[in-house]
């Protein structure tokens, strides 16, 4: 399919052109909820105001959503069906790191 106008690329790049959002979206792939806490910790170097900033703004362009577990005493996020379909996009961005980077660092 070829990319006929710059619109379709640019409303992903909007979400997904960033330093930190395609780190921060992986760890939503793999776990149904995740903590504050948790993210801070397993991205290595994001400042928790960047965080923030990052989550709020993925939480307003409906990415994903804040929830609050009856059992727990703190908010967690869980990627949203929108959310969900980055997924494909994410795993393309994997596997091509996994093609190229190597050649890339060296």
């Amino acid at each position: 399919m070829p990319i006929e106008t710059i619109g379709c690329v640019k409303a992903a790049t909007k979400i997904l052109g960033d330093k930190w959002t395609p780190q921060l979206l992986r760890f939503f792939v793999n776990e149904d909820a995740v903590r504050f806490c948790q993210i801070q910790d397993l991205v290595e170097g994001i400042n928790p105001r960047t965080l923030s900033a990052r989550l709020d703004s993925l939480e307003k362009e409906g990415i994903i959503e804040k929830i609050f577990p009856a059992e727990k005493s703190r908010c967690e996020y869980r990627l949203t069906q929108k959310g969900k379909e980055l997924t494909p996009i994410l795993r393309d961005m994997q596997a091509w790191s996994d093609r190229y980077a190597a050649t890339q660092l060296a």
